[in-house]
Parts: structure tokens; C-alpha cells; sequence
């Protein structure tokens, strides 16, 4: 046992010995592999504009919901969601038999009266024949009874015969200014049971796009039920909504950029109109902002709206140097000659430059554009 035990401790100070001269040879030989040839990138402090940015709907300017004036069983449907219309064109047509009934009823009134009209003008013009009659017969009796030529029945009967004639005229007349009041009033007829006839047929009050159809052939169409929806074509508008914190610094006339995603567009507007109450749920306000005219935008698609608020001092990388992964996001900083990860917080991008957020500082050299295989650790040699 003894020179078993007596031959370990002799051994110890040897390995120690060798453990402690090779450590310091490895720290010495620095990263393992060929240096890899890369080019950096400062990261610099620029000034960018600061901007608030809002989402929002984009809506048709003008919109109009089409229903029918009149009931009737649907005869016919005329276009489908996704027409466009032009103004006046025939979208439905409604059963109009009752109403061809009424205007018929009314011209049958009409010319009721109009057949009335010339007995009446023949009447009329008789009565004045014998009240001129009647006239110049009184003033003959008259100048003969100042003669005494006549006697007083005589005068008596003249006088009430011209008084009979002017009452026969006066009824004559009266009967025609009744039929004129009477055809008056049939010719309103026709016309109010024309305009009703033509309510059956359900036209577009503008040109557009058919974005909603709600009804089919047999359909009952009620008075003020709708039946189309129609949205003026070219007319748009984004519907953003603004933290009510951020109502003060938005204004009528004032130039926003708004970005479509789903078209890769971007547009320069202005604010056209701010709903001046507060969204209870959102607690935001509605600001309307007009849209240039294009085909492919359509009432529903989403949108962001930015409002520029002067400008901020931010570090900048080059967008070639960030590495995504998920959701994290990285870049490799040039350190003494070797390559060092660092996570970063990626913020907008203007162009090729990314705002870096966090994990950088102004002065920091970048890998950019990053090699394929480079790893954390690696040599560098920056050209």
C-alpha cells in the first residue's frame, strides 16, 4: 500500500505541470480556420423623420344602398355583385301590373275630360250669343221706355231676359274652369301613376361597382328594403383610426403617406375630413383621408396611414448586415479581427438602412453584406 500511495503523490506535480504549460499555448493560438474576407459597416447616428402611424379601412367616398319604392314580386335581376354600372342602367324590375292598372285608370280620366271640353266650349260660346243678344235688345227697350214708346212690362221683360242670359254664361263658363280644374287634376294623376309605374324598374343612381346583391327573381321587394349596394368607382378613401392622444396634431389639408401592403403602394394624400367625436370602444378618433383613383383598390382593404411629426437622431445598420432567425434578429460585429454575434432590435427601414433599436452603438463596425457560413468566433479579415 505504501508504495502504491508513495508513487500517486510523485505523479501529481507532473500532471499539474503539464496541465498548466498547454492552457496557455491554446489562448495563444487565438481562433481556429482561415480568416474569412469581409467588408464592415460603421453604424452611424442619422436624422429620420418621426412619424405617427395609423391603420384604417379603405372606403368608397360615395356608397349608396338601392331599395325599391314599391312592393312587388321581382321579375328580373339585371347584374350580379361585381358589375359596374353606369347611371340610369336597369338593375332589377318589379312586377308593374297593378301600377299599369292605375295609369291606365288615369288616362281613361283624361280623355273623359278632354271629350267633355268641346260640348262644354259649345255651350259656352251659346251663352255668349245670347247674352250679346240679350244685351243689345235691353238697350234698345231702354232707349225706347226713356221715349216712353214702350210700355213697363215691356222693359220688365228685356231686363229679365238679359239677366237670364248673363246667368246662363256665367254657369257655361263656370262648367269649362270646372273641367279645366278637372283635367288638371286627372293630368296629376297620370303623371303621379306614371312615376309609379316607373319605380318598378330599379335603376343605379350613379356609376359604380355592384358590391352587394340581396335579392333573386321571386323575391317580395319592400318599400325601403335594400337591394343593391352600389360604391362609386374611383372614389376611395382611407379611414384611419388616431389615438385620441394624437387628435391635436392631425389636421384638415395636412400630407400623409399611406402604404397599401396588399398592393406594395405607396401614396402622398391629405386628410380630407376628421370625425370630430371619440370612439367610446376604441377611444380614437376617425380620420378620413382621400385617395388617389386606381382600379385595383377596392372598399375593405387595409392600409396604414403615416403622419409625419418632424424628425429623430437614430443608429442606422445596413439592411444586408441583419440575420434573421424567427424572430430573433442578429448581426456580426467586427471585434479585434474576429466576427461576435450580437442580438439586435430591428426598428423601420429607409431604403438599405434599418434602424437598429437596441444592441448596437454609434461606432460599431458590421459584417456587411454577411458570408454565407460565417459563424461567431470566426477570423476576419476586413477589406
Amino acid at each position: 500500500m505504501k508504495p502504491v500511495l508513495y508513487f500517486l503523490l510523485l505523479s501529481l506535480p507532473i500532471l499539474t505541470s503539464c496541465r498548466g504549460s498547454s492552457e496557455p499555448a491554446r489562448r495563444a493560438e487565438g481562433p481556429a480556420g482561415p480568416a474569412r474576407a469581409v467588408t464592415t459597416a460603421a453604424v452611424v447616428s442619422q436624422n429620420w423623420p418621426d412619424a405617427y402611424e395609423a391603420t384604417g379601412t379603405v372606403r368608397a367616398r360615395a356608397a349608396g344602398t338601392v331599395s325599391s319604392r314599391v312592393m312587388g314580386y321581382v321579375l328580373q335581376v339585371a347584374v350580379q355583385t361585381g358589375d359596374r354600372v353606369t347611371e340610369g342602367q336597369t338593375l332589377a324590375v318589379i312586377d308593374a301590373r297593378d301600377m299599369e292598372a292605375n295609369v291606365r285608370r288615369a288616362e281613361a280620366a283624361r280623355a273623359e275630360v278632354q271629350s267633355a271640353i268641346p260640348e262644354a266650349d259649345s255651350g259656352m260660346a251659346a251663352a255668349k250669343a245670347n247674352l250679346d243678344l240679350a244685351q243689345a235688345t235691353f238697350k234698345r227697350m231702354q232707349d225706347l221706355y226713356a221715349k216712353k214708346s214702350i210700355s213697363n212690362q215691356e222693359f220688365d221683360e228685356a231686363t229679365a231676359r238679359l239677366k237670364g242670359a248673363e246667368a246662363n254664361f256665367g254657369m257655361a263658363r263656370s262648367k269649362r274652369a270646372q273641367l279645366d280644374s278637372r283635367m288638371a287634376q286627372v293630368e296629376e294623376e297620370v303623371r303621379s301613376a306614371s312615376i309609379m309605374l316607373g319605380y318598378a324598374r330599379i335603376t343605379a343612381p350613379f356609376a359604380g361597382i355592384v358590391t352587394a346583391k340581396s335579392v333573386e327573381v321571386g323575391n317580395m321587394a319592400a318599400p325601403g328594403a335594400p337591394l343593391f349596394t352600389i360604391e362609386q368607382g374611383g372614389a376611395y378613401r382611407l379611414e384611419a383610426q388616431v389615438d385620441e392622444s394624437r387628435g391635436p396634431s392631425v389636421r384638415v389639408g395636412q400630407p400623409v403617406e399611406v402604404v397599401m401592403e396588399a398592393l406594395n403602394r405607396t401614396w402622398n394624400a391629405r386628410v380630407s375630413e376628421i370625425v370630430p367625436s371619440v370612439d367610446a370602444a376604441s377611444r380614437a378618433y376617425t380620420v378620413k383621408i382621400d385617395l388617389p383613383a386606381g382600379p385595383e383598390l377596392r372598399s375593405g382593404m387595409f392600409g396604414r396611414a403615416r403622419f409625419a411629426l418632424g424628425s429623430q437622431t437614430v443608429l442606422t445598420v445596413p439592411a444586408s448586415a441583419i440575420i434573421e432567425r424567427g424572430q430573433l434578429q442578429s448581426v456580426f460585429v467586427a471585434d479585434g479581427g474576429v466576427a461576435r454575434t450580437r442580438l439586435i432590435t430591428a426598428g423601420r427601414r429607409s431604403g438599405d438602412a434599418v434602424e437598429a433599436l437596441s444592441g448596437l452603438t454609434a461606432g460599431d463596425k458590421v459584417v456587411a453584406p454577411v458570408p454565407t457560413g460565417l459563424e461567431d468566433g470566426a477570423r476576419l479579415e476586413v477589406r
